[in-house]
């Protein structure tokens, strides 16, 4: 398997490739470097509504040819939206690799908005909206973000707003869009069993004519942080809560112990701290979670379970018990070297799906200018030390700074 390569066009955006063989199936995406963060007051959703509009209609396709045009040779078209990043995707039979490059270029240089598809994808959000809402686990995070990150745009709803979301105007999706493109801050990925010249020759001849833009786009990272305790009463059977606080930015030298640190917490192992304690020793939970999320400037730790009402305090005592027993003893030998593969086992198989590959490629460039290799962050692994993690530990898991949200059954 062949490393990642990069290709700059004039016009600034980057083509990520890396070859894989013994596979008939190419992924390819295109991300931009603008997200829900980037949106202005009054344009909350704005990036999520780009997100829907792409699909519904360019200058040579309507909504139907867009989604007939990989689902008719067994391929996959999608998108997301996420507090940085917008991107569009696709995944085919080699063969029709060109077919799904050319489709991205359309739909993200290309689209039109037309006033009827507006209307209607409006109506489409709404229920969107409504569905998260109805998901007490779902509204959870999203209210959770509003508190750690108060009085600023990560702490927005992706989604946007009722309110925001009926008065969007075709203008402010394309005012949007001409704000915060920056060709400099594109990447198309690709990753299958196609060569580089390849890749290249058919990313060129339907990138290279896309006009060169610069964007004036600065991030504001967010204002001095206050702890918060909320609760609020739902129609639920569960409480529902999060604990959580921001926490270290991508190019922190402490991103990577601290994630192995959030892995051995609450990650997504049956054996992590979390899991053994709530839900194998006392059965309070039927899952939970610790996640820690970088951003540019600032990072985000979550920790989210739900339990039956009655049971709410002794969770949370057991939660600031395990934290404890981490700030107070450092891992031992045999320990650390657990965390360690257990970490390598995850990331080695998480490269296994070409998928995961090519959209990580791609967030990865943009955010830090280069693809890690896996030997390179397992040497880092490899060197993390146990008083590291315990000054993090001290640092990230200071019960005053944590926040905290629940919702509680109603009476």
């Amino acid at each position: 398997m062949t490393e990642y390569q990069i290709h700059t066009l004039p016009n600034g955006i980057r083509i990520a490739h890396r070859q894989v063989p013994y596979t008939q199936v190419v992924h390819c995406g295109l991300m931009l470097d603008m997200g829900s963060r980037d949106e202005k007051p009054n344009q909350l959703g704005l990036a999520h509504f780009w997100e829907h509009m792409a699909f519904k209609g360019t200058k040579k396709r309507k909504s139907y040819h867009i989604i007939n045009r990989l689902e008719s040779v067994g391929g996959e078209l999608n998108a997301y939206t996420t507090k940085e990043k917008i991107c569009f995707y696709a995944s085919v039979l080699d063969a029709h690799f060109e077919k799904s490059v050319e489709l991205l270029a359309d739909i993200t240089f290309d689209s039109v908005f037309p006033e009827n598809q507006i209307e209607k994808e409006r109506g489409v959000i709404l229920e969107e909206m409504s569905m998260y809402q109805d998901s007490p686990e779902d509204a959870l995070q999203d209210d959770f973000d509003e508190i750690v990150f108060a009085n600023h745009q990560l702490g927005a709803n992706i989604l946007g707003t009722q309110e925001s979301v009926k008065g969007f105007t075709r203008k402010e999706l394309q005012d949007f869009i001409a704000e915060n493109i920056d060709t400099e801050k594109i990447v198309m990925s690709i990753v299958g069993n196609i060569t580089f010249n390849k890749a290249i020759k058919v990313a060129e001849k339907y990138l290279k004519d896309i006009p060169a833009k610069k964007s004036d786009l600065k991030r504001t990272p967010p204002s001095e942080y206050k702890p918060q305790r909320i609760t609020i009463p739902k129609k639920i059977t569960q409480a529902h809560c999060a604990i959580g606080r921001p926490s270290y930015a991508m190019l922190d030298e402490r991103r990577l112990p601290f994630f192995m640190l959030v892995n051995l917490f609450g990650g997504p192992g049956m054996n992590s701290r979390l899991n053994m304690t709530l839900r194998e020793k006392y059965g309070l939970v039927y899952g939970i979670d610790a996640t820690y999320s970088p951003f540019t400037d600032t990072g985000f730790l979550g920790i989210y379970f739900a339990t039956d009402k009655s049971n709410l305090d002794k969770a949370n005592a057991l939660i600031l018990k395990e934290m404890q027993l981490l700030k107070e003893k450092p891992l031992g030998k045999l320990q650390l070297h657990t965390v360690k593969e257990q970490l390598m086992g995850q990331l080695a198989m998480a490269e296994e799906s070409n998928q995961s590959f090519m959209l990580m490629m791609a967030k990865s460039i943009l955010d830090i200018g280069k693809v890690e290799s896996l030997e390179g962050i397992f040497t880092e692994i490899k060197n993390i030390e146990a008083t590291q993690l315990q000054e993090i530990t001290n640092d990230m898991f200071d019960e005053s700074q944590l926040s905290y949200l629940t919702f509680l059954p109603e009476q």
